[in-house]
């Protein structure tokens, strides 16, 4: 592989594993929401989807048409792909750098005061005033904890209201920093060294790839 898709492949990969590592290395927990991490990982990985899906069924006529433009047209494709994606998944909202106990703590502190009639099933959380019915799946090995709904009735609303109150709970938490993401650092360093080595070692045929891919 030359250099240029090398980069595109892993440069956006490597990235991610940083912030990964960041996040997991503070003292305090973080909640997104599913629609975010969604675009997260979806940005994360179109460096591997431009130099494998989208070089795979190039569309030479479009090409021919547009000329360079036509990478605009392919890569606009793949985002309104990814946002109908996060418009079509169920609820989700992802706290990470907390133990699933710390979090269900908090959980059923703060389920009691958005809905006085909230119960928990093992694992599951149903609010019925809010319309929310949720369940809890840990992540141990990165102290990463994911809340998902549970059915297809949920009160998109009532999911906001769930987070702001739970967004308000964790800033207020300080945890101790996971050891575990260092790794995630660690990989992510050594895939931007291993890129800029392969960048500086041969600028011409990165300008040719480029040249390639545009196809000038």
């Amino acid at each position: 592989m030359d250099p240029l898709r090398l980069a595109l492949a892993l440069g956006p990969v490597a990235i991610y594993l940083l912030l990964l590592g960041a996040i997991n290395l503070a003292r305090r927990p973080l909640l997104v929401s599913g629609a975010r991490d969604v675009l997260a990982l979806g940005l994360a990985v179109v460096g591997l989807v431009v130099i494998g899906p989208i070089e795979l069924f190039f569309p030479m006529f479009a090409a021919i048409l547009f000329g360079p433009y036509v990478w605009g047209l392919l890569l606009s494709l793949y985002a309104l792909g990814l946002v109908l994606l996060v418009l079509t998944i169920r609820p989700r909202l992802v706290i990470y750098n907390i133990a699933p106990e710390e979090l269900r703590s908090i959980l059923a502190d703060r389920a009691v005061q958005l809905d006085t009639e909230a119960r928990w099933a093992g694992d599951a959380l149903v609010l019925p005033n809010l319309g929310v019915q949720l369940a809890i799946e840990p992540l141990p090995a990165m102290r990463n904890v994911s809340l998902v709904a549970n059915g297809p009735k949920q009160n998109y609303l009532g999911w906001r209201r769930l987070e702001k109150e739970l967004a308000t709970a964790l800033w207020e938490l300080e945890v101790p920093r996971n050891r575990h993401a260092v790794s995630l650092v660690v990989a992510g360093i050594l895939l931007l060294m291993f890129i800029v080595q392969s960048v500086a070692a041969d600028p011409e045929a990165v300008a040719h790839a480029l040249f390639d891919m545009l196809r000038f």
